[in-house]
């Protein structure tokens, strides 16, 4: 299997913005959040028994999945929560897997949000990374940041924060830790050093196995 990194991070934490500098340098970045919103827009193939499962009241009248009204409900029940990713979680992972197959950079990255939390449920998770990259940023840094791009309050963020793991335990899950408010070095710069990293241990891996 071609070396894979895991890349996560909490809600705000800015792993979009490291991703798309490893994208910068021709590397495949698989992001499960963007494949999360194709299988629940108009026509996804998440709907229909999403439908099934909630009804008509969580859907827009264009056929997606309300985000807004969706996300409310799981918040206040989590045993619903569990019954969204019963159907989400199997198709995310077999088009991730499908679309990691289909990469032919010399690494590649799968940006799972959620992945401490997977991996908790499911520990054999771990063994589809080589290594396991967290973007890290202060709690207030977050709630800022997405206060600042959503409209949502701050007791909004954090319900959604308390909801993902922790920020210790994210850090404990790293191989590597990317402090996204560290400016001693611009941050292309710190992403280029752990690219020739990632390079070179993709490169010992591929040898090992020939």
């Amino acid at each position: 299997m071609p070396f894979t990194i895991g890349l996560t991070g909490g809600i705000g934490s800015g792993k979009s913005t490291v991703a798309r500098e490893f994208e910068a340098r021709g590397i495949t970045v698989i992001d499960a959040d963007a494949i999360a919103h194709s299988l629940t827009a108009p026509g996804g193939a998440a709907m229909e028994l999403i439908r099934q499962a909630f009804g008509g009241n969580f859907i827009t009248s264009e056929g997606a999945l309300d985000r807004a009204a969706m996300r409310a409900h799981v918040f206040a029940a989590p045993a619903e929560r569990q019954r969204l990713e019963a159907i989400l979680h199997p198709m995310i992972r077999a088009a991730t897997t499908q679309a990691a197959d289909a990469a032919t950079s010399p690494y590649r990255i799968l940006m799972i949000p959620l992945l401490v939390e997977a991996q908790k449920r499911d520990p054999a998770w771990r063994t589809r990374f080589d290594r396991i990259l967290v973007v890290d940023c202060t709690e207030e840094t977050q709630v800022r940041r997405v206060m600042a791009r959503s409209g949502l309050s701050a007791d909004a963020v954090r319900a959604i924060m308390a909801s993902q793991a922790t920020r210790s335990q994210r850090r404990a899950a790293a191989d590597d830790l990317f402090d996204n408010e560290d400016e001693t070095l611009p941050l292309d710069t710190r992403v280029g050093q752990l690219h020739e990293q990632y390079l070179d241990a993709a490169c010992g891996k591929t040898a090992a196995t020939v």
